[in-house]
């Protein structure tokens, strides 16, 4: 007798079929949840799941309502004279909802563990929502929809219980595999059923290792690629860049916004022109925000943001210029390189639809010769050092030329030494630079270094703002002298004209600067402290050494004014001293004495 094999080609053909369905609408469904927000987002999730927790033949028999001549989809199908039921359309119906959760969840799965600064950098570099979808998103995403249709695949060929519902049992036109397998069995039959249950066994498990090996060979092929090239982050290039500034108006930026954060309100006000703005402050005091706000990746409550007499935000005429379309350069901290883009796809991600490949080619060039990039171009993120992604993630920035660079926080993942030599290049980049520049950071050092004008910040609000010289200098409050780095405080009254009284620190003090009405009390930043074998001099106080503690070039001393410390925690003032200087004046007897020059004082408000 032959073996009829119509079950295998009626369950290919259903499977195929279904999972073509399912590998659209799951994708579609996928996407859309991804960025709903709506009321109805757990009801909604609920519905497309339901088919892999219910019983197949509870889904088959809300199929059969639906689909059936009393049913509504029945009903408009009756003068068509068309029906589903016991058809092998509805066995693909059938196939199709119980494989669409698979493909759904693991869509969706692989749609959330895309970095998001990823579509955001991408959004800052012009491109659209579409663009980004198809070069961004689904090329990232594609492991996981792979895996997702191979799932959806299995499931659709192995469907029994909703199959048998809607579409019946009928040899050569319903019968699928699994329901020869059961009827075989039924029957006594167990050599047929044992033939199918191979033939079942065989395609779902070849699919699946299908998919298996070919992640392995992908990472296989980029493990080999990044052997063959070797190490590569020693002896980089550390010259200056040489960036050719696009043609930019220089009227800057004006930001006057407000957003309700987690704990406090962002409500910042300031101006940038031409020279490079640090935003400083604490970890958390809206820093990035400001940024993000800026390049429209988040949107303020309320206020105004104009870039070059460009309104990019006011919430007052309802304007909110998309980030793909406001010219701002966006460097995040991780530096949101596309993994699956080439250095030289990377840099080119920015350049318009159209653009020739001859054009693309030479301003990529152009952008590799100027941070000395020169035979990366062909190289994946991950073969490339720390200081290389930064460099590659600068380029990508400047070539989209943006009237606006943000930096945030650039060299937080690089180690010191690197650090110090990818800031000197920065530097000197936004030296020939023509945009406005705003550059985030805790760091205020590499603050002081890099921007000649700054903005603290404190809990969303601006506690200071102006030239580094003047906020170093006089910082005007505690709290800003605080965040600049002073270490030595204390209350402070006035005694008399241009006197105050240390209270903590049990001495007078002469002071030249005008005092601020209320005085607060007094500073000192560490390194100003001078020793001196003078005691004589105005402001000079005998010390006794409470604790030394060495860093690699300076020694940081804790000193007790007047009287010799009873225990270690019994001390006034903190100064830093270079090596060379505590050499000289470590091993004199008790006391020393220390000038607290009137010139370096600091007086604040509270």
């Amino acid at each position: 007798m032959e073996f009829d094999l119509s079950p295998l080609w009626i369950s290919l053909r259903i499977a195929v079929f279904a999972t073509s369905l399912t590998f659209f609408v799951g994708i579609a469904s996928a996407y859309w949840m991804l960025g709903y927000r709506g009321k109805w987002k757990s009801l909604i999730e609920g519905i497309f799941v339901s088919p892999l927790i219910l019983p197949p033949t509870v889904v088959g028999f809300f199929l059969l309502l639906l689909f059936g001549k009393n049913g509504p989809i029945g009903q408009l199908l009756l003068p068509l004279n068309f029906s589903v039921v016991f058809t092998w359309y509805g066995a693909v119906i059938a196939a199709t909802v119980v494989a669409f959760p698979l493909m759904y969840k693991t869509a969706l799965g692989a749609f959330e563990q895309i970095d998001a600064n990823l579509l955001r950098v991408a959004r800052t570099l012009g491109a659209s929502e579409w663009t980004i979808f198809w070069r961004i998103t689904i090329p990232l995403a594609l492991p996981g929809i792979l895996a997702g249709t191979t799932l959806a695949f299995a499931r659709a060929l192995g469907e029994f219980g909703a199959t048998l519902m809607i579409a019946g049992n009928i040899p050569g036109q319903t019968q699928t595999i699994p329901m020869a397998i059961y009827f075989a069995v039924e029957a006594g039959a167990m050599n047929e059923a044992w033939v199918w249950v191979l033939f079942m066994m065989g395609i779902s498990l070849s699919g699946i290792i299908a998919v298996n090996f070919w992640q392995e060979s992908r990472g296989k092929a980029r493990g080999g690629k990044e052997r063959k090239i070797g190490r590569w982050g020693d002896g980089e290039n550390l010259s200056s860049f040489n960036i050719q500034p696009s043609s930019l108006s220089q009227t800057g930026l004006f930001v006057d916004i407000k957003k309700q954060l987690h704990g406090f309100s962002l409500d910042v006000y300031f101006r940038s022109n031409e020279y490079a703005l640090g935003l400083l402050g604490a970890s958390g005091s809206g820093k990035s925000m400001t940024l993000r706000c800026i390049a429209g990746i988040d949107t303020p409550t309320e206020g105004r943001i104009v870039l070059n007499g460009r309104v990019l935000f006011d919430s007052e005429q309802g304007i909110n210029i998309p980030s793909r379309d406001r010219k701002i350069g966006f460097l995040f901290q991780n530096y949101a390189l596309f993994p699956h883009l080439t250095v030289a796809q990377n840099i080119a991600f920015s350049f318009p639809k159209g653009t020739s490949r001859l054009t693309i080619k030479q301003q990529v060039e152009t952008q590799l010769v100027a941070m000395h990039l020169e035979g990366l171009a062909n190289r994946y993120p991950h073969e490339l050092s720390g200081g290389q992604q930064q460099r590659v993630a600068l380029a990508r920035a400047l070539a989209s030329q943006p009237e606006a660079l943000l930096l945030d926080e650039p060299f937080s993942a690089l180690d010191t030494h690197l650090r110090a030599q990818l800031e000197k290049q920065l530097i000197s980049t936004l030296a020939t630079y023509q945009g406005i520049t705003l550059f985030v950071t805790h760091n205020l050092e590499e603050a002081y270094r890099v921007c000649r004008d700054l903005l603290v910040l404190e809990r969303g609000h601006a506690i200071a703002s102006g030239s580094k010289y003047d906020i170093f200098e006089r910082p005007g409050t505690f709290r800003v002298a605080q965040l600049t780095g002073c270490k030595n405080f204390s209350r402070a009254v006035v005694t008399a004209s241009q006197q105050v009284e240390a209270l903590d620190w049990g001495c007078n003090l002469q002071v030249i600067e005008p005092i601020p009405v209320p005085l607060s009390s007094v500073g000192i930043r560490a390194h100003q402290i001078a020793f001196t074998k003078q005691p004589n001099q105005e402001n000079t106080f005998p010390c006794w050494l409470v604790q030394a503690i060495e860093t690699p070039h300076r020694m940081t001393l804790y000193l007790k004014l007047n009287a010799s410390p009873s225990h270690p925690e019994d001390y006034h003032l903190q100064a830093e001293v270079f090596k060379e200087k505590w050499e000289s004046f470590k091993d004199q007897p008790y006391p020393w004495h220390i000038r607290l020059d009137p010139l370096r004082l600091i007086l604040m408000q509270e």
